[in-house]
């Protein structure tokens, strides 16, 4: 099924506008005396440079495929390391993080010249990988606040948790345009309509980078995923966009268009393709609309092995992929296979030699990167100055996403308006999976990369403790996971909603509600008690028949560690002022369903959203 433009006519006549030659500098902030004297130090940097020691810079390898031979960082000029996708040091917390961090630097310090690496990290609502972090709301819930200044404030209070442990780079934010709630990285974007995308992403990017010529806190942004991801056919990952350029254009390029108005220094390329054409090869979209076109000045990184996907033979794959203007590629180890970084430099440095990539194709990926770590101060500390830990997970951190959670919220029903709750009733009821459970309030992309059910992290509230820390001495508050024995309280919440899941595992043919979470609403249905339902999910679901059964009806998103936030509103201390993010289907057949649509009857538009 073709994308279909919602965008109005404004959209469009400002992307013509800026494709047809206005063009970004950069950061508007930059100083450009700072910026000149930048400029000539990596032109000087780069005249001394060997072909090896340039390669190595173009090189990002996996945590695993290094840590047992971190002296390759030296003898392979490696510029960067990543971690992601489960591969996390055995202990997680923050001490550990920073003494890994301070370890691998002291190897790029041993190289001739000396260049700092960059670490990288998927950072996506929070420090996420780290035990003690704070937790925000995954997009699709910051989305729903509608509130760039908060945004900003929680892009600044990550990179302030990232950095103390020694990482400059987040790979983050997903400025995706979730078209279709079938695919399973929906919760990653902040919605459906490329304007709220645009304004919320580039809220993010300016809080991650802060000042970035001198401020130690500063973090790396890293927009993705270029271009289309969140248009696929079917809302299928990795999958296909099939669309004019006119629609890609006006939905998917906003936010790239502002992105790269706000700074962002890195921007990841997708494992989707436009048009059966892999992003990952696409020269066009890459080289001449997003670096000549668009006037981008960071450096392009590819994602997890994903030039792997553009042939059979990997010598082809990195022709293509950096020819197409890749200036850093992510390399884990291969099933069964190590260092396969090893091979990607041999290959890449015999390509150079053999004329099939330019010398002027290196020496601008280069130039992009060595830019980058100057601007961000690598180069003043070769390996991380010891800042203190006292702000990882603090009060002040825990209070701001405390806020996102209560305007987070969106309150789509309130029959008989029995929210808000008083505080001081006899007996309120808990039920559900979800009441009890950190790891479904924060999603995936937490601490483990599909994260899953359970204690997982260090510090937070869950739902029912929040319940617990609201109401009166005297109110008598009782849980049960299924549903039962709520007969004779005065009100009961059941929290239900997804078990936690990322990228691929999370694509769904079906957005019902599980069985388990349809039984435990129909056993507080049958207690006869009144009852309302809050939704933990990173889409909307199937809802049609269990949002008659109940009383009122709160979609929480997934709202992460600070789940008192989801209590504030319960008990009127927030008046809830989330709008949906994006459109609400009522059932599976009128998916994929988005403001704008010709047919356009959900359950709950766009922008909907209750108050008390």
């Amino acid at each position: 099924m073709k994308c279909k433009t919602i965008l109005k006519a404004l959209y469009l006549i400002i992307l013509i506008f800026f494709f047809g030659g206005f063009i970004f500098t950069g950061n508007s902030r930059e100083n450009n005396k700072s910026s000149s004297a930048i400029e000539q130090k990596v032109a000087d940097l780069i005249s001394q440079m060997t072909l090896e020691e340039k390669i190595g810079q173009m090189t990002q390898v996996d945590y695993n495929a290094i840590k047992d031979n971190p002296e390759n960082i030296s003898k392979y000029f490696i510029g960067s390391i990543l971690w992601g996708g489960d591969s996390e040091p055995p202990k997680v917390d923050p001490q550990t993080w920073l003494k890994i961090s301070d370890g691998f630097r002291k190897y790029a310090a041993q190289t001739r010249l000396k260049i700092p690496l960059i670490l990288g990290i998927d950072a996506v609502h929070g420090h996420n990988n780290v035990d003690g972090a704070t937790i925000f709301p995954h997009n699709i819930g910051l989305g729903a606040t509608r509130n760039a200044k908060l945004i900003e404030k929680i892009g600044r209070a990550t990179a302030e948790e990232i950095s103390v442990t020694g990482i400059d780079w987040s790979f983050a934010p997903c400025i995706a345009v979730a078209r279709n709630e079938r695919w399973g990285r929906t919760y990653e974007s902040f919605g459906e309509d490329p304007e709220l995308v645009k304004t919320l992403g580039s809220a993010f990017i300016k809080g991650l980078q802060g000042n970035r010529y001198n401020d130690k806190t500063s973090v790396l942004a890293c927009a993705k995923h270029f271009l289309g991801d969140g248009g696929t056919q079917g809302g299928v990952d990795q999958g296909n966009t099939e669309c004019s350029k006119d629609e890609l254009f006006a939905i998917h390029m906003p936010g790239y268009v502002d992105a790269i108005k706000s700074g962002t220094g890195s921007i990841m390329i997708s494992y989707s393709s436009w048009n059966g054409v892999k992003m990952h090869g696409n020269k066009y979209l890459i080289t001449d609309v997003l670096k000549s076109e668009l006037g981008f000045k960071g450096f392009v990184v590819s994602d997890w092995a994903a030039i792997d996907q553009l042939g059979s033979d990997y010598k082809e794959d990195i022709e293509k992929a950096v020819n197409a203007g890749l200036d850093m590629i992510m390399i884990p180890n291969k099933p069964g296979q190590k260092n396969n970084y090893i091979q990607f430099v041999e290959l890449l440095k015999e390509l150079v030699n053999e004329g099939k990539v330019p010398i002027s194709r290196i020496d601008d990926a280069v130039s992009r990167i060595l830019k980058i770590k100057y601007e961000f101060g690598l180069f003043d500390r070769s390996y991380t100055e010891k800042e203190p830990l006292k702000n990882f997970g603090s009060k002040k951190h825990r209070e701001i996403a405390r806020d996102a959670v209560r305007q987070s919220l969106v309150l789509l029903k309130n029959e008989g308006k029995i929210l808000p709750l008083s505080k001081s009733l006899k007996r309120i009821h808990v039920a559900g999976a979800g009441a009890d459970n950190i790891g479904m309030q924060c999603g995936g992309w937490t601490i483990t990369w599909q994260g899953k059910s359970g204690n997982i992290i260090s510090g937070g509230t869950t739902i029912l403790q929040a319940i617990k820390n609201t109401v009166s001495k005297r109110t008598n508050v009782t849980y049960s996971a299924d549903g039962t024995n709520a007969e004779g309280a005065d009100i009961a919440v059941v929290v239900v909603g997804e078990e936690p899941y990322a990228e691929m595992v999370g694509d769904r043919k079906d957005l019902h509600l599980s069985d388990n979470d349809i039984n435990t609403i129909n056993n507080v249905k049958s207690s006869g008690v009144p009852f309302l339902v809050v939704l933990l999910s990173g889409r909307p679901m199937i809802i049609t028949d269990e949002i008659l059964k109940s009383n009122a009806f709160i979609a929480a998103w997934l709202p992460g560690t600070e789940g008192q936030g989801v209590a504030d509103v319960l008990f009127g201390d927030y008046k809830p002022t989330g709008k949906l993010p994006c459109s609400w289907p009522k059932s599976m057949d009128q998916i994929p369903i988005n403001i704008g649509d010709k047919n356009y009857e959900p359950l709950f538009p766009y922008g909907f959203g209750l108050s008390y």
